[in-house]
């Protein structure tokens, strides 16, 4: 069979094209399309913008097709079916330049030429060096105002992202503190903002977290669960619990090393301590303490300069320093945060720095101690009741063991009184752990080891002071000082009455010699073990008679050598260079608080302050003759000196003569002399000391006179320091201005003559002999101006000289 020819289905003819307005809908149409309105769903997915831009695309392209109208003589036209004509029009040709990018070009006559290798080589290379040029030409003329508002563009775009980060950081520290535990995870968002290399957004990132580390912290230490306890199955909220405790002390943590690294940077400095001792003084019971203790504790001592960076200006490190020595002292004296756990480890670390250093240290690390406070009656209260309760038990036993008998139902009432006083045990063993209360075993045991702490820092510190200048000058320099000496006496001064007995007698030898400047009496040596200041030697006996004072009944020691010591320390004092404070301190210590004086000693000791009273200062002045006064109280007998009998009479004893210039003021002989220094004294400038000294001399011999001591020399030099700064001392008394005779001299003018003298004057004649007086001043103040600047100008010219003639010397050469 043949094969069968397939008939040609030509596609159906496209209808006219009708208008839109003139197409009209039927309703047949409109219940057709609702009936089939699944099949139309195409129709509404279909994108009318793609469709309308693609559209309006080509219909741009046939606009912008470069054509050259043809005249109308030279082509036929068309016309339409409106009529209209319409003439032809011919596309432009490209230009050469594009056809040449194929390798081919146009010949003079029209006809296409390929190009060979190397000469589209060379035409890529013209090119390459035009597109150089043009390059080079753009940079030359570019303004130097573009580059301007290029630097402005940066700025301001800086400056908005600072201002986003500053937002970013209030959103995200206000959301965490409305709510923590949801929006924990912000804070690592924080710490990530806070790497910034803008130092005032990483500044404003710490000071943010500390303000939410604050406010989140627990007042607990948090623990995280073990392998076991996060195998085990736990509920939603446990779940949610142990992730928020988990990723704050990660940030904790993070926060802190950044705390503690930063501290080196000199910019983050002071920004980083102040962090570092808020943190520590909110939370000290929180995890992560070590560090922030560590931290702090070193700053203590340092005595660096830092730069603060707002000002660019060198400001002093006292301003950290005391900022971590004010938050060590309110960890000491308020240990209801911590329980007393800070105070052990911070003592230690005191202890601790003070060894690595050899006693190197700024004073302050060692006077933060004095705020420290121990309890000496802890526990009493607790043998009272266990005292209470052995007796309860004693009378029970005794009425059980006196009572017959009782019946076996009353055992059931037995076991019902165990059962109760069992659980009253143990809700009083769980209330002990959940109340506030210290435990006094334990308080006690913290409190000993910080007290052992204290005194091995002491007494370190004055075995180093008591080391040989040759020792000393080698770790020190030049200065060979001892910062640490005075704050450890103090502290030493304070809990003295809680060192072991066992170490007194050593305690009060290294006094003694510390007192005596590591050297006997009279010996000067160079060589001697320590170099101390008046101040610190004064500062050593204080502390002497202190733990004497507090250890009195436990104490048999002889304070002569002390009393010989100050006797000679009065002498070596200088006002401007010493402390009038602890001299102050030391009168009223050593003389005045003690209850017996030899006779002897006391006189040599009113002797030597009348003398010391006409060399210095009215503070100084005052201090010694309010101890005089004190003195001549105490002692009757010693009033004798105020008497003119020079030599004493029966009471001068053994030596006849007064000895000034003797070391023991047992063997100076001051009942033989007279207190003649009292005469001068009522005539000094000050009316506080001339009133003193008056009231001294009047005094008598007499047993029945008694005298009240009003102030201490304390109190009497810190009053007339205050008052010396705003007191003027009274002007002279004036002289007549007489001629001198042959054989005479200026006769002073009595006061009640001023007003005289005063009318006599003439003003006009003072104010023209003042005025010359001032003008021959000004003169001379001119010229020393202008010799200034002469020779400021001779010396420069001579310089000039100078460099003009090595210059020739360069160019000969």
């Amino acid at each position: 069979m043949g094969k069968k020819k397939q008939k040609l289905v030509l596609p159906p003819e496209l209808p006219p094209e009708v208008p839109d307005e003139e197409i009209e809908v039927s309703d047949e149409d409109l219940q057709f399309v609702n009936d089939n309105i699944e099949y139309a769903g195409f129709v509404s997915n279909l994108d009318t913008q793609s469709i309308t831009k693609l559209r309006k695309k080509l219909e741009n392209k046939e606009k912008e097709q470069p054509a050259l109208e043809v005249d109308p003589v030279d082509a036929l036209p068309v016309k339409t079916l409106d009529g209209k004509l319409y003439y032809r029009r011919a596309k432009e040709r490209k230009e050469t330049e594009e056809e040449s990018k194929d390798g081919e070009s146009i010949s003079k006559d029209g006809a296409l030429v390929k190009l060979t290798k190397p000469e589209k080589h060379a035409k890529l290379k013209k090119l390459r060096k035009e597109a150089k040029k043009q390059g080079k030409e753009e940079e030359v003329h570019q303004t130097p105002q573009a580059e301007v508002l290029d630097e402005v563009k940066k700025d301001l775009t800086a400056e908005e992202t600072s201002e986003r980060k500053k937002y970013k950081f209030a959103e995200l520290g206000t959301a965490l503190l409305a709510d923590p535990e949801s929006n924990i995870k912000n804070v690592k968002e924080m710490l990530e903002l806070s790497k910034d290399g803008d130092s005032a957004i990483v500044m404003l990132g710490l000071k943010s977290l500390l303000a939410v580390f604050k406010d989140i912290v627990p007042g607990y230490r948090i623990r995280l669960p073990t392998e076991k306890e996060q195998e085990m199955k736990v509920s939603k909220a446990v779940k949610k619990t142990r992730f928020y405790e988990s990723t704050l002390l990660s940030t904790y943590k993070a926060y802190v090393q950044k705390l503690v690294a930063l501290q080196e940077q000199t910019v983050y400095k002071r920004v980083a301590v102040r962090c570092l001792c808020t943190l520590l003084a909110a939370v000290p019971h929180f995890n992560f303490r070590e560090s922030l203790l560590a931290a702090v504790v070193r700053n203590i001592s340092s005595q660096d300069e830092v730069v603060s960076p707002l000002s660019q200006v060198p400001v002093p490190l006292a301003f950290g320093r005391k900022l971590c020595c004010a938050t060590v002292k309110s960890l000491f004296t308020d240990e209801g945060k911590h329980g007393g756990e800070v105070t052990v480890e911070a003592v230690n670390m005191i202890a601790e720095v003070v060894k690595i250093h050899n006693c190197l240290l700024h004073p302050d690390s060692i006077e933060v101690l004095l705020s420290l406070s121990f309890d000496d009656d802890l526990g009493k209260a607790e043998r009272s009741q266990v005292d209470n309760r052995a007796k309860y038990k004693k009378s029970n036993k005794r009425k059980g063991s006196d009572e017959p008998n009782q019946l076996p139902d009353n055992e059931r009432k037995k076991n019902r009184k165990e059962m109760m006083s069992k659980t009253r045990a143990e809700v009083s063993a769980e209330f002990k752990a959940a109340s506030l209360a210290q435990d006094p075993q334990e308080r006690r045991r913290m409190q000993t080891e910080t007290l052992s702490a204290v005194f091995q820092t002491c007494f370190r510190i004055l075995k180093h002071t008591l080391q040989p200048k040759s020792e000393v000058s080698s770790a020190l320099g030049a200065s060979g000082s001892h910062p640490l000496l005075v704050p450890c006496l103090n502290g030493i001064g304070k809990f003295a009455h809680l060192i072991d007995m066992d170490f007194m007698a050593d305690l009060m030898n290294c006094l003694r010699k510390l007192a005596g400047n590591g050297s006997k009496l009279g010996d000067s040596s160079e060589n001697s073990s320590c170099h101390l200041t008046v101040s610190e030697r004064l500062q050593c006996c204080i502390v002497a008679f202190k733990v004497m004072r507090n250890n009195l009944d436990a104490l048999n020691i002889d304070l002569q050598e002390f009393f010989v010591q100050f006797y000679n320390l009065i002498l070596e004092y200088r006002p401007g260079r010493d402390q009038g404070e602890v001299l102050a301190e030391a009168f009223k210590i050593m003389l005045c608080d003690d209850r017996q004086h030899d006779m002897q000693r006391a006189a040599a000791f009113i002797k030597r302050l009348a003398t010391f009273s006409l060399c210095f200062g009215s503070a100084e002045s005052m201090a010694a003759l309010v101890t005089v006064k004190h003195l001549l109280q105490k002692n009757v007998k010693c009033r004798n000196l105020l008497e003119n009998d020079a030599g004493g009479g029966s009471v001068a004893g053994a030596i006849a003569k007064y000895q000034p210039f003797a070391m023991d003021p047992n063997h100076s002989g001051a009942l033989a002399s007279v207190l003649w220094e009292l005469n001068l004294l009522m005539k000094h400038y000050h009316p506080s000391v001339s009133s003193m000294a008056s009231t001294i001399s009047t005094m008598g011999t007499s047993t029945n006179q008694v005298y009240h001591a009003h102030s201490s020399p304390q109190l009497a030099y810190t009053e007339l320091s205050q008052q010396n700064e705003s007191f003027a001392p009274p002007n002279d008394i004036k002289r007549a201005n007489t001629k001198r005779k042959k054989g005479n001299v200026y006769t002073p003018v009595k006061a009640g003559s001023d007003i005289n003298l005063m009318d006599q004057i003439d003003e006009n004649e003072v104010r023209t002999k003042l005025a010359g007086h001032f003008l021959l001043l000004r003169d001379i103040q001119e010229n020393e101006r202008l010799r200034s600047e002469l020779d400021r100008t001779t010396s420069s010219l001579n310089l000039y000289e100078h460099y003009k003639m090595q210059k020739k010397k360069r160019k000969t050469r």
